[in-house]
């Protein structure tokens, strides 16, 4: 066999060299994407709206309380018709007297509510100066006498909805119904009266809880674990081509263990789901998606 030519022989090196440097361009890139250094929880950030919450602590009291008493003196109680807790109607007996010339008095309930207390036991005496033998919370309506934060009561207005929680009563639905016109100087705090209205009795005087919703605001949102508070302000990390990114962010409202993004993400980018201090910026992760590793 004729050796090559050296001129054809170089040809056909460099042509089969060209081809393992082709061959071989992928796979550097595929080694240079691959994911590197370790794995982190991430999530994909999404819409959310969330409630502006004012709250506001204080005790019920009876919006309007009425008592009840005979309009003569002398009469002694014989029959009792109803006792505290009861709900009345306007008109309704609710106990019995004896005169003194003989024959009875019926003592009725001038408004429908609820009886907050009641003096009234057979034998006793009642007289129209005297206790009252009933007190009535008129129509039921009870309110909330609330104290507020100065900064949170520019945004009270009446009318606006609230949940009104108290102890053994549960979750009562309530409306403001007025703010009061003065601050509290030693305490720095707003009283705002809430309007209750429940067809069973509530404990006067008993502590509560208002919620009230002043507006809504609708923005990305994230959890409160992949906020960090550095001295360069309020941060998140996103993932970008497997690596670190550290951005800044206006913060929110905050509702359920999520907070409101008003700047400086976007939806649809990828955070890391428990932001730390071991994580920096441009350092290469392998991001796993929540939902995965939740598997």
């Amino acid at each position: 066999m004729r050796p090559l030519p050296a001129r054809s022989f170089s040809r056909k090196f460099v042509a089969l060299a060209g081809l393992v440097l082709l061959s071989a361009q992928p796979t550097l890139a595929a080694d240079d994407d691959a994911p590197k250094g370790p794995a982190v929880t991430v999530l994909k950030v999404a819409k959310s709206c969330f409630s502006d919450i004012v709250e506001a602590t204080g005790t019920i009291i009876a919006r309007e309380e009425t008592s009840v008493r005979p309009e003569r003196p002398g009469l002694k109680v014989t029959e009792v018709l109803a006792e505290a807790g009861d709900t009345t109607t306007a008109g309704q007996v609710l106990a019995r007297l004896a005169l003194p010339e003989g024959g009875t008095l019926q003592v009725t309930a001038p408004v429908a509510g609820v009886i907050a207390t009641s003096t009234a036991q057979i034998g006793n005496l009642a007289s129209a100066k005297g206790e009252a033998l009933f007190t009535i919370v008129a129509r039921s309506e009870y309110d909330l006498v609330g104290l507020v934060a100065t900064t949170d009561i520019r945004k009270l207005a009446v009318n606006q909805q609230a949940t009104v929680r108290i102890a053994g009563a549960g979750d009562l639905d309530g409306k403001v119904r007025r703010i009061g016109p003065t601050v509290e100087p030693n305490i720095q705090q707003g009283i705002v009266y809430i309007a209750i209205n429940s067809p069973k009795r509530l404990l006067l005087k008993a502590s509560g809880r208002a919620l009230i919703k002043t507006g809504q605001s609708c923005n990305v949102a994230v959890p409160l674990t992949a906020v960090q508070y550095t001295s360069a302000g309020t941060v998140v990390q996103v993932i970008r081509r497997n690596r670190v990114e550290t951005k800044r962010v206006e913060i929110g409202l905050m509702s359920g263990g999520n907070i409101e993004v008003r700047d400086g993400l976007n939806e649809g980018d990828v955070v890391v789901a428990r932001a730390g201090a071991l994580l920096r910026e441009g350092d290469p992760v392998r991001p796993v998606m929540a939902t995965e590793a939740a598997k």
